[in-house]
């Protein structure tokens, strides 16, 4: 099936062809994609609206997020995903349960490598979000994950963060696999918090470098 403009250009945000600030134009992404350019207006209107882009003056450039935009989409994040690791340690087939464990063993490789790690990262927490077996949920969180893409680096860029995040992401197929549900829901909520902290401590340390 082929794509749409609108998840194209998503797609492209998401992998980071396009970061927060970056101009997007119609002419240029009509020619990338190959595709004429209505769809392309329609889309980026569509995700404009979304405010996955805003305006710069005539021009349409991928959003960014301040401080408070962060805070809040980590609050929901942190509640959405601890719900699906608890359903996932409930619902999830052993089947599902061996593949988020054969993930954590596979990423172990991408250790010293952010933008590999980031993508596996993706891959892990997906899966754990269909494990839930709960279709709504899955909506929801399909929609902070992309407003996640607006976030210009990945907290597993910090030294250290790599190793620490995959001994997280092992708690958590543990407690799925063990069913326990209140254990899987924070094990969740603890790896997020430290995927936040450790994000407020790469912003304010690259504030202090451009400061300086």
């Amino acid at each position: 099936m082929q794509k749409d403009a609108y998840t194209l250009i998503l797609e492209a945000i998401d992998a980071g062809v396009y970061r927060p600030g970056d101009r997007l134009v119609e002419s240029e992404l009509a020619e990338r994609f190959g595709v004429s350019r209505t769809p392309v207006r329609e889309a980026l209107q569509r995700l404009e609206t979304q405010s996955m882009l805003a305006r710069d003056g005539r021009s349409l450039i991928v959003a960014s997020l301040d401080h408070n935009q962060l805070a809040e989409l980590y609050v929901v994040r942190a509640e959405l995903e601890a719900l699906a690791a608890r359903l996932a340690a409930k619902h999830a087939a052993p089947e599902e349960v061996r593949v988020l464990q054969d993930m954590v063993e596979e990423d172990r490789k991408h250790v010293g490598d952010p933008v590999a790690l980031s993508r596996a990262n993706k891959r892990f927490h997906k899966q754990i979000h269909l494990a839930s077996h709960n279709r709504y949920l899955v909506q929801q969180l399909d929609l902070v994950h992309r407003s996640m893409a607006l976030v210009a680096t990945t907290s597993l860029a910090a030294e250290g963060r790599g190793e620490t995040a995959l001994a997280e992401h092992q708690a958590i197929v543990d407690a799925i696999r063990n069913g326990d549900e209140d254990g899987a829901a924070m094990a969740l909520q603890a790896h997020i918090s430290k995927a936040f902290e450790t994000r407020l401590k790469l912003d304010a340390a690259n504030g202090r470098q451009r400061r300086g």
